[in-house]
């Protein structure tokens, strides 16, 4: 289901017309919801990036919520960093401005800063690793992220997306939700809408929580039995 396709739909199940904003909130509310509740391998990223030798800090990507994994690449192995508190990293290696060797920690520190004056803080955020680096090692992100909204015409013209192609039954219903919430619509179709949208995420967290994580390595990844 494209993103025409879809809008056409709600309409057709509210019997209502709406503007193309109107339509456009909808579906990214749903979209929005529907990402936060369900960790599909598609709405994950890999990102190389390279440390400067003696810079204990590390800029995320422009569309970074949120770690998966970080890894240090030498001479072509993996390191993976783990995920600490910034508390644990400026502990364990208090005068961070001395280069220390590979990093084997990393925490989100908080919003990046320019460097160039005047100073100020950007959206972004930046992770920071113990020890300091002590040399320009390449960095593999692993992270997770929202992909283009269905209604974007800008950067999607085609109106496709993952969950579109692929769970369309939830995202439809969760878009009816937001469309019936605008509406002041009836209680009583509210809530069948609520049960058809629940038992379609439902479905799809056997697949994005369930399936899709039974062979994990990684420890404290969410885990839903599949019956």
């Amino acid at each position: 289901m494209n993103y025409a396709q879809l809008t056409a739909t709600i309409e057709d199940y509210t019997e209502n017309t709406f503007t193309a904003t109107e339509l456009a909130t909808f579906v990214q509310n749903a979209e929005q919801r529907i990402y936060n509740s369900i960790q599909f391998p598609a709405l994950r990223k890999n990102s190389l990036g390279t440390l400067t030798s003696g810079n204990k800090y590390l800029s995320t990507p422009s569309d970074f919520l949120s770690v998966f994994s970080l890894a240090v690449i030498v001479n072509g192995d993996y390191y993976y960093l783990l995920d600490k508190d910034v508390n644990f990293i400026r502990e364990a290696y208090p005068n961070s401005a001395t280069a220390a060797g590979i990093p084997q920690y990393y925490a989100i520190f908080g919003p990046t800063t320019t460097s160039t004056p005047p100073v100020t803080l950007t959206n972004e955020l930046s992770l920071i690793l113990g020890p300091t680096p002590d040399d320009n090692y390449t960095v593999e992100l692993h992270y997770f992220y929202y992909p283009v909204s269905m209604s974007d015409t800008v950067n999607n013209p085609s109106g496709t997306a993952w969950l579109g192609d692929n769970f369309d039954s939830v995202l439809l219903y969760g878009s009816l939700l937001e469309a019936y919430v605008f509406m002041k619509g009836e209680q009583d179709l509210m809530a069948k809408y609520q049960q058809r949208y629940d038992e379609a995420l439902a479905l799809a967290k056997q697949l994005g929580d369930g399936k899709n994580r039974q062979d994990a390595y990684r420890n404290g990844q969410v885990r839903y039995p599949v019956k």
